[in-house]
């Protein structure tokens, strides 16, 4: 029997990009073989509800994100999931700083390197840039959430 599979959604504040990402993840695996989370690597938003724009988008694609709340990335995060993917060059800086070892980094790529393999390409931060940027947004995640679910089912 395999285990279950602990995947790790990580931007900034944890308000915009990796809540749209859980949920998008989530609402494409089966939860009894997909542990799907996120988290920021600043804690200024910790326990607050992801961004209005993030909370629109995804409801206007069915899905609720409203109970969602931001929490900060711990080193222990490198030890409880299997995967851990952000957003952008700023978290890939700011999350080598957490990291212990060349073990911990394995674990960590740009979501959408599962489309666009090896380039690196960023997710832009959505925050306070209106429904425009938060729909572009949510289609980048929901095409690399589609690409992940794809081969966690194989």
């Amino acid at each position: 029997m395999s285990s279950k599979q602990k995947i790790l959604m990580v931007c900034l504040g944890n308000i915009c990009r990796s809540p749209l990402a859980e949920a998008l993840l989530k609402s494409k695996v089966n939860p009894e073989k997909v542990l799907v989370d996120s988290a920021g690597l600043d804690s200024y938003h910790a326990g607050e509800p992801p961004c209005p724009s993030s909370i629109n988008i995804a409801a206007e694609h069915g899905l609720d994100i409203t109970n969602l709340r931001a929490r900060p990335f711990e080193t222990a995060d490198f030890d409880k999931f299997d995967k851990i993917y952000i957003m952008d060059k700023l978290n890939e800086a700011l999350i080598r700083k957490k990291a212990r070892n060349a073990a911990d980094l394995a674990k960590v790529d740009f979501i959408l390197n599962e489309i666009f393999p090896g380039e690196n390409i960023e997710v832009p931060d959505s925050y306070q840039k209106g429904r425009s940027a938060a729909k572009l947004v949510y289609d980048m995640l929901d095409k690399a959430t589609s690409a992940i679910a794809k081969k966690l089912e194989n």
